[in-house]
């Protein structure tokens, strides 16, 4: 793609051992924010990850998953064992999961020119010591650089409830776009209904807060209005990565616009409904993409323009 934009995702790569009801294990590269990497890579952006990976196999898999795609990989050169994670499939295809992952990411110097958007989330901005570490990261970086941010709850991780919270909103505060879905919401705000959550957080920094909702689409909020988007009906093979691979196209699709980088904090605070539909088609086309097939293996471009034809139109 001529001129992609450079983007950085701060976050952990996770082996995903999958679990289906009779059936042998699987083990999948995962990880949220590897997840977005290789997205973008997939949909052609020029992406770094910075992260942490163990010299072990799962390690060396997960490596080889990202280069196929061409994410640039960066790591703090610690030796810990690759975290894991086993998600359990019920038979709609639902996933639970169950962690073992240590963060403890340690400061690393991106290399090139100043990225024009870091993405982080999930355990990376939830666990300690490494939370910090993306914190400080993002501060620095977000001065050439807009900002997003996936809280990717997982409640096994996430330790004291007050404190999540509050480590949620420090990113969100330094945030240009945020994704979260409804059941992210409800954990982290359980007496308020994740819309009423979601302009609250508007109100703090971001410019556009994006709210997912499964197979009943997705809701993009700004100031003054908010577009909805529904989902096309789709067997659905697993949802691992689904949220994932939206947040993946919804940067692509900004980055197409023309707005991601500090000089468009503007632009992106005043988007109208149009922009704001393409944005959310992109997002939830991507997601589709992925449902529909196996782990975590969100869409290159010539897959996402197919899905894009089948869409249904947003709606304010």
């Amino acid at each position: 793609m001529p001129d992609s934009p450079a983007l950085l995702v701060i976050g952990e790569c996770v082996a995903d051992i999958v679990r289906l009801p009779g059936a042998p294990d699987r083990i999948h590269p995962g990880g949220s924010p590897a997840n977005v990497a290789y997205g973008l890579a997939r949909l052609g952006r020029d992406t770094t990850l910075i992260t942490q990976l163990g010299q072990d196999s799962d390690g060396r898999l997960i490596e080889d998953h990202l280069a196929s795609a061409g994410v640039r990989v960066l790591t703090d050169g610690a030796d810990a064992p690759t975290p894991a994670a086993t998600v359990e499939l019920d038979d709609a295809g639902r996933a639970t999961y169950s962690f073992e992952i240590t963060w403890t990411l340690g400061p690393v110097a991106p290399s090139g020119e100043p990225p024009l958007h870091v993405h982080t989330g999930s355990v990376a901005t939830a666990l300690e010591p490494g939370a910090d570490t993306v914190l400080e990261l993002v501060r620095s970086l977000r001065r050439t650089a807009t900002v997003s941010y996936d809280p990717n709850v997982r409640p096994a991780l996430m330790g004291d409830h007050a404190l999540a919270v509050h480590r949620a909103e420090r990113i969100v505060a330094l945030s240009d776009i945020v994704k979260a879905s409804d059941e992210d919401l409800r954990w982290l705000y359980p007496d308020e209904a994740p819309e009423k959550a979601a302009e609250r957080w508007l109100r703090s920094g971001p410019a556009l807060v994006l709210v997912t909702r499964g197979a009943a689409g997705a809701t993009a909020f700004v100031p003054g209005t908010d577009v909805s988007a529904g989902a096309p009906p789709v067997q659905v093979v697993d949802t691992v990565g689904a949220g994932d691979a939206f947040m993946s196209g919804t940067l692509h699709a900004l980055a197409s616009h023309g707005l991601l980088g500090a000089g468009s904090r503007a632009r992106l605070r005043t988007l109208d409904a149009e922009v704001l539909g393409d944005v959310l088609r992109h997002a939830v086309a991507s997601a589709v993409v992925t449902v529909a097939r196996a782990g975590a293996l969100p869409p290159d471009e010539e897959e996402l323009s197919a899905a894009l034809t089948s869409g249904p139109a947003p709606e304010r």
